[in-house]
């Protein structure tokens, strides 16, 4: 751009301040370590620039760091790193709400079923976490989701034993663990029971403030 005003291929003062605001544009990173400006002297327009030594002497300091900016006024810099990186964790959250627990957004209409789908995500997030402190106290290397994935695949199953009373006998019993099932299970402390007690389902009440 220097070379053309120079040369007066490039007369037009609008034009000059749009080519130069076009070159500080395309390079941000380094638009800030010059000055520069189209001045007119002796009846000939030039474009004047020069670099700013203190500029570049706060990109080599800063180079290869990470800056924060921060309107904290208490704390050490480790204190504040630490809380940055709990957004981090935010976003991860939310990506385990869609991912790993499959809590998609669902439209509500009414504030009360809001309330309750937040409460649900997070109660099903506060599980997950509990998860994946309890496996990394136990030294364990799977995921909170693949131990979710494993566990998912046990079933309760309901064996019928009929009497010679004509009655029947329902009977709980859980599939039988493979190796890495019972591998996480006593890393987590848990034993399974070797039956279940059948569930008994309460009929709603036909109140609809109660339901």
């Amino acid at each position: 751009l220097e070379k053309r005003i120079a040369e007066g291929k490039l007369k037009d003062r609008d034009k000059m301040l749009m080519r130069l605001g076009r070159i500080q544009a395309s390079h941000p990173q380094v638009a800030d370590l010059y000055e520069m400006a189209i001045k007119d002297n002796q009846g000939r327009t030039r474009l004047v620039w020069r670099q700013k030594s203190d500029q570049q002497e706060w990109l080599e300091a800063r180079e290869g760091a990470y800056l924060l900016r921060t309107n904290l006024k208490a704390g050490t810099a480790a204190d504040f790193w630490k809380k940055y990186m709990q957004l981090t964790e935010v976003e991860a959250s939310f990506r385990t709400l869609k991912s790993e627990l499959a809590i998609r957004p669902l439209f509500h209409q009414l504030e009360k079923r809001v309330k309750a789908h937040v409460l649900v995500a997070f109660l099903g997030y506060a599980l997950l976490v509990t998860l994946q402190h309890l496996l990394k106290r136990a030294g364990s290397e799977h995921s909170p989701a693949k131990v979710l994935k494993r566990l998912s695949e046990l079933y309760s199953v309901d064996i019928v034993l009929p009497t010679v009373e004509g009655r029947e006998i329902f009977l709980r019993r859980i599939s039988k663990l493979d190796e890495e099932q019972q591998k996480i299970l006593h890393q987590l402390q848990l034993q399974l029971p070797e039956r279940l007690e059948p569930i008994h389902i309460l009929k709603c009440s036909e109140n609809p403030a109660l339901a």
